[in-house]
């Protein structure tokens, strides 16, 4: 499949930042600086750059929370919701440090994106450039009535799901919404968005890995993402009983079939260190090595607010 890309190059090493599957690559030749089409598979087999290498004054990718709101109430969700949202105007000024920051990749998250009647406007804004891409993570509640608008607007969905069936799903997200899901997931495939699924690998999900591989192919979603529970929020709670090891999740993904054209990530806690997230009330923080905990907030009044300090992973 031809979807978008972001490329930069950083002291003559280009990079190519892929919005769905949130990896990084260093492609055989450079590119051109800014959005690009490419081949998803041939992306898929060049190498994965380590962002630390680089040293960019900027991360490569980050989170946008820019909702605290969620339609969901998960016992594993690692969100703050303790802090204000941004209105409507401040969500629009964030967008634009955003743009001109320099960051290749945006995932624009929550809560639950999908609640903001602006979320469209929001990823275009990011977009204006024409130096970033923009995925958006949701529960997919809501994905199937709005696929339509935000296909054209982000550059892929990811769709959370924490089992491959029903009855493991809804144990953790509450009844009807792994239907709301997959139903979601349809429209938005049918309206030619790149889907990745992405599953909070725990104890008690880790045996339908397997199986979320299969009902990524089924659906026709381009792939999954393995994400390391993080004891942070709510889920810091859970810590003790259902997280893994690096090593164990490690482990589990390496041993799984992999179906034809669906691309395989598991995020573990080491790389997700590091890792940039802007909240809801407009303040940026990284997470810490290991992602055990964050760094402290600096309120984002303009661009130069999200080059934060490396701390570990800037990817």
């Amino acid at each position: 499949m031809i979807r978008a890309f972001a490329a930069a190059t950083f002291g003559g090493t280009t990079v190519v930042h892929d919005p769905a599957v949130g990896t990084n690559h260093l492609p055989p030749q450079p590119l051109p600086a800014g959005c690009v089409a490419l081949d998803d598979q041939q992306v898929a087999a060049w190498p994965e750059a380590d962002p630390a290498g680089l040293a960019p004054e900027y991360p490569l990718s980050m989170c946008w929370s820019p909702i605290v709101r969620c339609n969901l109430a998960c016992p594993q969700c690692l969100d703050d919701k303790s802090v204000r949202e941004s209105t409507t105007t401040e969500r629009r000024i964030l967008a634009g440090h955003i743009a001109t920051s320099g960051v290749l990749g945006v995932d624009i998250s929550g809560g639950e994106p999908l609640l903001l009647r602006d979320l469209p406007d929001l990823a275009l804004a990011i977009r204006d450039q024409g130096t970033s891409v923009v995925s958006c993570t949701t529960n997919g509640w809501h994905l199937a009535r709005r696929a339509g608008e935000l296909a054209g607007t982000v550059d892929a969905i990811r769709v959370s799901l924490d089992g491959a069936t029903e009855a493991t799903h809804d144990t953790w997200r509450g009844q009807d919404s792994y239907r709301r899901a997959i139903a979601g997931i349809r429209a938005a495939v049918g309206e030619g968005l790149f889907v990745q699924l992405q599953m909070v690998l725990m104890q008690a999900n880790k045996h339908e890995a397997q199986d979320l591989l299969e009902r990524a192919a089924q659906l026709g979603a381009g792939g999954a993402t393995f994400l390391q529970m993080l004891p942070i929020g709510d889920g810091a709670a859970l810590a003790s009983e259902q997280m893994l090891t690096d090593e164990q999740a490690q482990e589990i993904v390496g041993s799984l079939a992999v179906p034809d054209g669906v691309r395989v990530r598991l995020r573990t806690r080491t790389s997700a260190g590091g890792f940039t997230v802007l909240r809801a009330d407009g303040y940026a923080w990284r997470n810490t090595r290991g992602a055990a905990g964050i760094a402290a907030a600096v309120p984002v009044v303009g661009p130069a607010d999200l080059r934060l300090p490396a701390s570990g992973s800037t990817s």
